[in-house]
């Protein structure tokens, strides 16, 4: 049976009219990365805010570690603000010990935890640098190392690959699922949906407080309307009556002077129904494929401004 470590429940959030977050449930498992995506403004921090006991509810209940606020249960638990800082002045192993400490590590222990977690991620040589004297990227690992050195059960992380280059954004993910094989709960939230998609086990929509979609990529891309991508030198307008054909899409000429086309399909449509057309039309096809949707095209459909038949659908099948 899967435990749950995480349960929101009719949240609500108001700010004198405001709903910031309105009427918000989900459910996070233990051992899961769980992904809270949402676009700039739509209720992320303010519920992760919630969930560790930083701000209260207007109503509704939230479970944390069966516990029914995150104060009890703090030292189990590691946060990753987005509004980074660390000390200026102090060393960055010592910050990492430091926070280790306050979280109940012995002093000693946490001594020893911060340079065996600088040794691993490569920052062995930083451990006597001020954090002043840090570049972004290292100064964003020290704090994060400082969000784990006390091994929590489970780590919320707010926006955590925010200005990170390339490089580094590749390092946390790296770290993201050596903490989940160390069987670590793990809740981001991103407006970025190419780490979310390479990264969680299952995630959840937001936007404007409310809830759009959880569950995982598979379960959305079902309720996505399928699409075909092909290539050819002939005219596809035959295609356009075949059965299930809901859009012709021209995505421009390759280099070896094909012309590449999506052809997005009503839901149940059968895509070979679209292939038997091409035979018959005489259209001569070069790649014939069928295309999920990415979670980027899922997310502009569930969490733009205006919602379209599409996005009610796969709200209804989500719920």
């Amino acid at each position: 049976m899967t435990e749950t470590v995480l349960s929101l429940e009719n949240v609500v959030k108001r700010y004198g009219g405001l709903a910031a977050v309105d009427g918000l449930s989900f459910a996070v498992a233990r051992g899961e990365i769980f992904g809270f995506l949402g676009p700039n403004g739509a209720g992320k921090t303010t519920t992760l805010r919630m969930i560790l006991g930083i701000i209260p509810p207007t109503a509704g209940r939230i479970t944390v570690l069966d516990s029914i606020s995150a104060i009890p249960v703090r030292h189990r638990l590691g946060y990753l603000p987005e509004e980074r800082g660390l000390y200026r002045k102090m060393r960055a192993a010592e910050t990492i010990a430091y926070f280790a400490h306050l979280r109940g590590v012995p002093a000693r222990a946490a001594k020893k935890k911060a340079h065996e977690l600088l040794e691993r991620f490569g920052l062995a040589d930083f451990a006597r640098a001020k954090n002043e004297a840090l570049s972004k990227g290292m100064a964003q690992k020290v704090q994060l190392l400082a969000t784990i050195a006390h091994e929590p059960e489970l780590l919320i992380l707010d926006e955590p690959f925010s200005g990170l280059d390339p490089i580094n954004q590749t390092t946390l993910e790296a770290l993201i699922r050596d903490l989940k094989a160390e069987g670590r709960t793990i809740i981001f939230s991103t407006h970025v949906m190419q780490h979310a998609e390479r990264l969680c086990d299952r995630f959840l929509i937001i936007a404007s407080g409310r809830k759009r979609f959880e569950g995982d990529l598979a379960a959305a891309r079902a309720a996505f309307p399928p699409r075909l991508l092909l290539r050819t030198r002939d005219p596809v307008d035959p295609l356009a009556a075949a059965p299930g054909v809901r859009e012709i899409v021209a995505l421009g000429e390759t280099t070896d002077g094909e012309r590449e086309y999506e052809i997005v399909l009503e839901r149940g449509a059968d895509p070979q129904l679209v292939l038997k057309a091409a035979f018959e039309a005489g259209i001569r096809l070069s790649s014939f494929e069928r295309a999920g949707a990415s979670l980027h095209d899922i997310f502009v459909a569930l969490a733009g401004e205006k919602e379209d038949e599409q996005a009610c659908a796969m709200k209804e099948a989500a719920e």
